[in-house]
Formats: C-alpha cells, structure tokens, sequence
C-alpha cells in the first residue's frame, strides 16, 4: 500500500512511499482510509516534534471497515468509522478513572505510533467508533481532536446554561466546534474572530480581536465573560485573559503561537479568576461527541488529494486559511 512517511522532521523528508500493507491482531479491525483531517499537531510532528523511526503522521483520520479481527465483535466490513486518537493501556489510574487522554503509558497517534495519512490503519478496536448515517467522512476526520477537544475543555470549565463564553480562534479547526458545543449548553457565545459565517454556527456576536475587550464589555453590561476558550497560546493570551469577569474561567488547550505567557496575579486572586489546563478528551466522551454528531457542522477550507499530502501542509500555514482542510482518498 502507499503511505506517507516521515523519516525526520521536515517537510522534504514526507515522502509518499510503498510499504507492507499492516496485518491487524485479534483485537484489531484495519481501516480503508477515507479522510485525514490537518490539524496543528500534524504540523508540529512535520516541524519540529523529534522523530526517532520513520513515522506515518496523520492523528485525525475516519475511513470504513476493511478487515476485522477474530476476538473484535459489533463491526461489520464496510461500515463509517472514526478513530479516538490515543493509545492508552486501560489499567493504570487515569484510565481507570476514566481520563485516557492522561494515561501513564498513553500517547498520540501520529505523534509516537503510525496513524491516518495511509490508504490503510490498523487500529485496536477499542479505539474505533462507528459513525452515524448522517455523519460523513469530513465529520469522522474532525470529530477526534478539533470537536472532543473542545467538548473536553467546556466539560472542563463547567459551562452553564445561560453564561457567557468568549471563543479565541473561533474560526479554527477546535473554535468552530467549541460554538456549537457552548450552545447545545446553552450560553450566550461571543466569537473572537473576524469570520463572518460563524453566526451560521451558533455564535450569538462576532468581534474582531482589536476591538474585542470594548465589545465584549458592551455585550455583557461590563460583566465581561464567564469562560474563556483559547486554542492559540501566548500570543493572545493577553486579551483572553483581560476579557474574564469576576469568577471566570479560563480554559487553555493550545501553544500555536508560544507558550510563554504572563500572568497578573493580584488579578487572578482579587477576581478569584480560574486557569484550566485541558487537554484531548476522555474515551467516554468521544462517545458522546461521535453519537451526536449529526447535527454538527464543520467548515472545510480546501480539500486535496491523497498524492497531494505535501501541498496540504503547505497550505496549513496559508494565512488566508478559512476553515478545515482535509485530504481525500
């Protein structure tokens, strides 16, 4: 079969090669390939993530069902499927409190073990979802780190009914999700962004990042905002910080742009502000997001061809990137 591999960092060191196609265990099921979705992790792996063997990159990924193992029950060949991203042992005591994404020996698909950008993936069938009929395969390949990503984190921030939540990055691969979770909770959300369309995704405002501490003072009667989502890391992190109101929470899940940040801490306790870290998500709650996804939306940016994997990363640092891109087989 043809996959891409990674032999060191570097884009020119992704070469599209022939390899053995992957023979499955017992308890594994092997996935035709459908849709690999580009997200910044697969970027960092290419970049800058050290690579000590060879490597197919690819974390987000859906497909059908090709093959199947003699102790895997409840698929069926041919079947929509989506992957839960991490490896995790199921033993120790995150996993057993059910908090896989933590797991002592756990780590991420395509990052430390071969994941989707091949024509085929063997994978645990513990980790394997089926989708529902109306999720395609766009959905399956940005359901495993953009939405549960993002379902972890407003878990993670207790977001109620009716509270205020201000998005960073609200057009990004993880913010176009965090929207439309927010309102299934039903708050009142405030999308940090210059994007127009993601009123069309349940954002209530829309304000641009130069203006948006004014904004976000005016929409909340100088209340300013309860939960704070930021996917970007230190170069916003000033403003998501300045936007919280007395008790907020800020919740962070994402270094694109540095990780070093200040913070202000007669602020943080004069206003009993809240720092949460968070962090992929749990087993159970891919579930969760897999079984309700037919009513999500995902905006896709571009889409490109399998043999066109090395133009797909390119465009991931385009600064006019609108949305998901995904590379089809």
């Amino acid at each position: 079969m043809k996959a891409w591999v990674l032999s060191k960092n570097g884009i020119d060191n992704l070469s599209l090669t022939e390899i053995e196609r992957p023979k499955i265990g017992r308890d594994q099921v092997l996935i035709k390939v459908k849709a690999v979705g580009l997200n910044p992790i697969d970027s960092m792996v290419v970049d800058f993530i050290p690579v000590s063997s060879p490597i197919i990159p690819g974390a987000e990924f859906s497909g059908e069902i090709a093959e199947i193992g003699e102790d895997v029950a409840g698929f069926n060949i041919g079947e929509k499927v989506t992957v839960y991203p991490r490896y995790f042992d199921g033993s120790c005591k995150y996993c057993l409190s059910g908090n896989e994404m933590l797991c002592d020996n756990g780590y991420i698909m395509g990052v430390s073990s071969n994941a989707g950008l091949a024509e085929y993936a063997a994978v645990d069938s513990k980790n394997v979802f089926k989708l529902p009929d109306k999720a395609g395969f766009e959905m399956g390949a940005s359901l495993p780190v953009a939405a549960l990503t993002s379902y972890n984190a407003l878990e993670r921030a207790d977001l109620k009914k009716g509270e205020f939540i201000a998005v960073i990055g609200a057009g990004g691969n993880t913010g176009m999700f965090a929207i439309q979770f927010a309102k299934k909770r039903g708050a009142k959300v405030i999308a940090v962004s210059s994007k127009g369309w993601l009123k069309e995704f349940g954002a209530d405002y829309v304000v641009d990042y130069k203006n948006a501490a004014e904004e976000v003072k005016n929409i909340t009667d100088s209340a300013m905002a309860d939960v704070v989502v930021d996917s970007i890391g230190e170069k916003l992190w000033g403003l998501g910080y300045s936007i919280l109101g007395k008790g907020g929470r800020i919740v962070v899940f994402g270094t694109e742009t540095g990780k070093d940040v200040n913070i202000d801490l007669s602020q943080l306790y004069s206003r009993q502000l809240k720092i949460i870290g968070s962090t992929g998500g749990a087993v159970h709650q891919f579930s969760e997001v897999v079984k309700n996804s037919s009513d999500l939306k995902v905006k896709v940016w571009k889409k490109f061809k399998f043999e066109d994997t090395k133009s797909a990363f390119q465009a991931m640092k385009d600064r006019n990137k609108d949305g998901r891109i995904i590379i089809e087989q």
